[in-house]
């Protein structure tokens, strides 16, 4: 169901406000290159710091935009169930074309209670679901049993954002699941580890600023080119690595800023990035440009 490279949107602010142009103008870009799809209102999109009214609202705009010309995501995840099925069932309403369940945050369920929390959104939604297990920022994390138990008895759960950091972790999902079963590295920098072991593509931070070079890793490798794959991944791997010198999507946004695209504006907590972190996240860029 999902493969390929899908573009966890930033949300462009201007003022404290969403940035509808800019937010357009972000997504005409990736659908311009061939994006395969765009995540609205996940982590990149700085989620927690949005009302439910703005979520709605760009979900909506995202659908809007993309006119079907690729897939649209809808980040729909909770530590609270009921509130995920409100958010996925609306998300449903809205045209997305499917889910995207981030772990339960902060309270740190057990696995049967992971269970029962994604089984219960994914019995309320006609949606395909993908799972997002994330434990660095969850606190949490999808065991295999809890992945394949819910894969087995869920019918629309047919895919994993995974962000463990661990090939090992992808190997055993891909020997468990179904063929049909979809695994998508949750970390620009494993995307070509991963994939050498049976994942399927990549949910992209970092395509947000360069979609075109991300899809063609990705179509390089599923085309059975590993050299052109390995080339693209090294050439990028500074650039992955230094969009995270600072909180997500802290960099990505100020190198937007810096390119024109929109403001850089985060939302407290998140604030702006340290001088000394902006000359190393230049240098990396200007490098990267230059190898182009």
């Amino acid at each position: 169901m999902f493969r390929g490279t899908f573009t966890a949107l930033v949300t462009p602010f201007r003022n404290g406000a969403i940035d509808v142009a800019a937010f357009e103008k972000l997504i005409e870009n990736q659908i311009a290159v061939g994006i395969t799809g765009i995540v609205a209102v996940g982590t990149t999109g700085e989620s927690p710091t949005l009302s439910h009214e703005e979520r709605q609202e760009l979900i909506r705009l995202a659908v809007a935009t993309a006119k079907s010309r690729c897939q649209v995501l809808a980040g729909t995840g909770s530590n609270a169930t009921q509130h995920a099925v409100a958010d996925t069932k609306a998300a449903e309403k809205l045209g997305a074309d499917g889910a995207l369940l981030v772990a339960p945050y902060y309270n740190k369920p057990s696995q049967e209670g992971l269970f029962r929390h994604f089984k219960t959104i994914a019995d309320a939604t006609a949606l395909p679901i993908m799972l997002y297990n994330i434990p660095g920022r969850c606190g949490v994390d999808v065991a295999p049993d809890t992945v394949t138990r819910l894969a087995k008895e869920c019918r629309n759960i047919v895919t994993i954002k995974e962000a463990s950091g661990s090939v090992e972790r992808v190997s055993e999902l891909g020997a468990r699941l179904a063929e049909s079963f979809t695994i998508l590295s949750g970390d620009d920098s494993l995307t070509l580890p991963f994939m050498s072991v049976g994942a399927v593509g990549v949910v992209s931070v970092a395509s947000n600023l360069f979609p075109a070079e991300i899809c063609a890793l990705v179509r390089a490798y599923e085309c059975g080119d590993a050299k052109l794959a390995l080339n693209l991944h090294r050439k990028m791997f500074p650039l992955f690595k230094d969009l995270f010198i600072e909180p997500n999507p802290v960099p990505v946004k100020t190198a937007l800023g810096w390119r024109g695209a929109m403001s850089g504006e985060v939302r407290l907590p998140l604030c702006e990035m340290s001088e000394p972190n902006q000359a190393r996240l230049r240098k990396t860029l200007e490098e990267f440009e230059r190898t182009k």
